[in-house]
C-alpha cells in the first residue's frame, strides 16, 4: 500500500461522516424552508396571486420584472369573466379618455396613406392646420426630423408624430403641386374635436337624415344642433342611422332618445347581482315626440345604439329597419388604480322597456362570442330573416302589445338583407387592392380646381357621369393588372360607379356629398324612405 492509498483509507471514514452530516444539515434546512414556504402560502391563501408574486420575487432563480408580470396577468384573469370587462393600461388611458370626451390635441387634418405617402384628405375647420394654410391634397413628407414618405409609414406612426400635448409644436414639410421644394410649417397643436354626428341633411322635401357614429360626451349637443338644422329645413320625418355605431356613453343616449318619448316613458333599466334595478325615464315630453321616426341598425350596432333602438321599438315610437344588432348589453363601471390604469368592470345588464335583455350569451367563451357574427353569416341570418335563431324565444310586448323577442340584440321591424347581389370576381379584386378609393383620391387630386366648382352631390353625379368615371376607372384598374369584363360590370358596375362618385364628392365637399350620392345604392336607406312613404299614404287614406 503506497502513501497516497494509505491517506485515502485513513480519511475515508471522516469524509463519509462529514457528507452524512452535511446531508442531514442540508435536508433539515431545506425541510425547514419548505415548511416555512408552505406556512407562508397557507397564511396568505386569501390572496394567492399576491403570494405567488411575492414568492417569485424573493426566491426565483433569475431576476424578474414584477410589473410586467402583473400587467400581463390582469387581462388573462379578466378573460374568465365576460367579454367586456377589460383592463386599460395607463399608457392607453389618454387615448380612451379622448375617444369618450370627444377631443384630442393635434394639428387638425384628416389623412389617408396612399402609395406610402401621407395625403391630406381634409383640414378641420378652425383647426391649427387650416389657420396656417395647409389644405386638402397636400402631402406630409416630413415631421420634425423624420422622413414620412417611402418608409412603410402606418396610421399609428403618423398619429404618434402629429398628436401631442396642446400648445406644443410640430414642424411638418409639405409637398404641394406647383411647388418644387417642400413648404415648411411650424404648427402649434390645439384641441381637435372628434365629432359624433357624421352628417345631417335633407333627403327630400320633408325627410331629414342624421347619422350618429358613436355616443360620446358631446353627442347630445351635436345631435340637437343637427336636428335644429333639419327642423329649419322643414323635416317632418326623420331617419336616424345607427349602423356601425359601437355605442358609448349611457348619459348621451338617454338624453337623445328621450327627445322622441313622452314624459315618464321608460328608456332602459339596469340590474345586476349586487346592483338593484335602476330605471331611466324621459324627464319631459321630448322636442321631437310628434315626428315620424325610422332607425337604421345592423349587426355592428351595439350597446348605446341598441338602447336607443330598443326604447323606440318598445315604446312604439318608430320603426326599426335593418338587421339584428350586435347584442352588447353589459353595464361597466371604471375603477381607477394609483398608477393611472383602470379596470372597466361589468356590474349589471341593460334591459329594454319591455324587459328584454340586450346582451347575447357569452357562456361558451370569448372565441365563441366574437365568432357570433361569422356564424350568423354562415347560417344565412344576414340574408334571410327566417334563419334567425334566438337563444330566448320568450315573448315580450311593446306598449301597443306587439310581440318582440329577446335573446340578444334588437331585431328590426323591417328586415333588410345584406346586399350581395352586386358581387363579382372583378369587384372583389379591385376592393381587395383598394383601387376604388385610391382612384377616387387621385381623380379628386388631379381635378380639384374643376371639381371645386360643384356644390351638391347631384352636381357631382351629373359631372362624373358625363365624364364617364366608370370607364376611366376600368382603364386604371387594367393598368394595375385587373382587367374588367362585361359580365362583372353588369353585376358590379353600378356599385363601383356610385362608390367612385361618392368618394370623390366626399374628398371635395365632405360627408354630405358622400351620403347624398351613396344613398342611391343603399338598400336599407331606400327601404326606410319607402316605409315612411307607405305610412304617409296610410295616414292620408284614413
Amino acid at each position: 500500500m503506497d502513501n497516497r492509498t494509505h491517506r485515502i483509507v485513513i480519511w475515508l471514514p471522516v469524509i463519509v461522516v462529514a457528507a452524512i452530516a452535511a446531508g442531514i444539515f442540508l435536508g433539515v434546512r431545506l425541510q425547514t424552508r419548505k415548511q416555512l414556504l408552505t406556512r407562508t402560502m397557507f397564511l396568505n391563501n386569501a390572496n394567492k396571486i399576491g403570494s405567488i408574486l411575492n414568492l417569485v420575487e424573493k426566491n426565483y432563480v433569475d431576476t424578474v420584472d414584477s410589473k410586467k408580470m402583473i400587467e400581463t396577468a390582469i387581462p388573462e384573469i379578466l378573460k374568465q369573466l365576460d367579454p367586456h370587462t377589460v383592463y386599460i393600461p395607463a399608457k392607453d388611458m389618454q387615448e380612451v379618455g379622448e375617444e369618450m370626451s370627444g377631443n384630442f390635441s393635434g394639428i387638425g387634418v384628416q389623412f389617408s396613406i396612399q402609395n406610402d405617402t401621407i395625403m391630406v384628405i381634409d383640414v378641420i375647420s378652425g383647426g391649427p392646420s387650416q389657420k396656417l394654410g395647409i389644405r386638402a391634397g397636400d402631402r406630409i413628407v416630413r415631421v420634425n426630423d423624420s422622413i414620412m414618405a417611402g418608409v412603410k409609414v402606418t396610421n399609428d406612426k403618423v398619429l404618434k408624430k402629429l398628436r401631442g400635448v396642446q400648445g406644443t409644436h410640430v414642424k411638418v414639410g409639405i409637398a404641394r403641386k406647383g411647388f418644387g421644394d417642400l413648404i415648411s410649417f411650424d404648427i402649434t397643436r390645439g384641441e381637435i374635436p372628434l365629432y359624433s354626428i357624421d352628417v345631417s341633411y335633407m333627403i327630400n322635401a320633408n325627410t331629414g337624415f342624421i347619422k350618429v357614429g358613436r355616443f360620446a360626451e358631446k353627442t347630445y349637443e351635436e345631435f340637437m344642433a343637427g336636428m335644429e338644422k333639419l327642423d329649419k329645413a322643414g323635416a317632418t320625418q326623420l331617419i336616424i342611422d345607427l349602423r356601425g355605431n359601437p355605442g358609448g356613453y349611457l348619459g348621451a343616449v338617454i338624453k337623445m332618445v328621450s327627445e322622441f318619448l313622452n314624459v315618464e316613458e321608460l328608456v332602459v333599466y339596469t340590474e345586476g347581482r349586487t346592483q338593484p334595478k335602476r330605471s331611466f325615464n324621459a324627464e319631459k315630453t321630448g322636442a321631437f315626440f310628434g315626428k315620424k321616426v325610422v332607425v337604421l341598425v345592423d349587426e355592428y350596432s351595439a350597446s348605446a345604439s341598441e338602447i336607443f333602438a330598443g326604447a323606440i321599438q318598445d315604446n312604439d315610437r318608430g320603426t326599426i329597419i335593418g338587421r339584428r344588432t350586435f347584442g352588447k348589453g353589459l353595464v361597466q363601471e371604471q375603477v381607477p388604480f394609483y398608477d393611472g390604469s383602470a379596470i372597466r368592470l361589468t356590474v349589471a345588464r341593460y334591459y329594454t322597456p319591455a324587459g328584454r335583455c340586450i346582451q347575447k350569451s357569452y357562456k361558451n367563451g370569448l372565441d365563441d362570442y366574437y365568432g357570433d357574427l361569422k356564424r350568423r353569416y354562415a347560417h344565412g341570418e344576414l340574408e334571410q330573416k327566417d334563419s334567425i335563431k334566438y337563444a330566448d324565444t320568450h315573448k315580450y310586448y311593446t306598449r301597443n302589445k306587439r310581440v318582440v323577442y329577446g335573446g340578444g340584440g334588437i331585431m328590426p321591424d323591417i328586415f333588410v338583407a345584406a346586399d350581395t347581389s352586386g358581387m363579382s370576381p372583378y369587384y372583389s379584386k379591385v376592393v381587395m387592392k383598394g383601387l376604388v378609393y385610391q382612384y377616387a383620391f387621385d381623380y379628386s387630386d388631379k381635378n380639384r380646381a374643376e371639381l371645386g366648382k360643384l356644390k351638391t352631390g347631384k352636381e357631382f353625379e351629373e359631372y362624373l357621369l358625363k365624364h364617364k368615371i366608370l370607364s376611366l376607372f376600368t382603364e386604371y384598374s387594367a393598368k394595375q393588372g385587373i382587367a374588367s369584363d362585361a359580365k362583372s360590370l353588369a353585376l358590379s358596375g353600378k356599385i363601383i360607379e356610385a362608390q367612385l362618385m361618392a368618394y370623390i364628392a366626399r374628398n371635395i365637399i365632405g360627408e354630405v356629398g358622400f351620403y347624398s350620392v351613396i344613398s342611391k345604392i343603399d338598400a336599407t336607406l331606400l327601404e326606410a324612405i319607402k316605409a315612411l312613404d307607405t305610412r304617409n299614404k296610410l295616414v292620408e287614406s284614413n
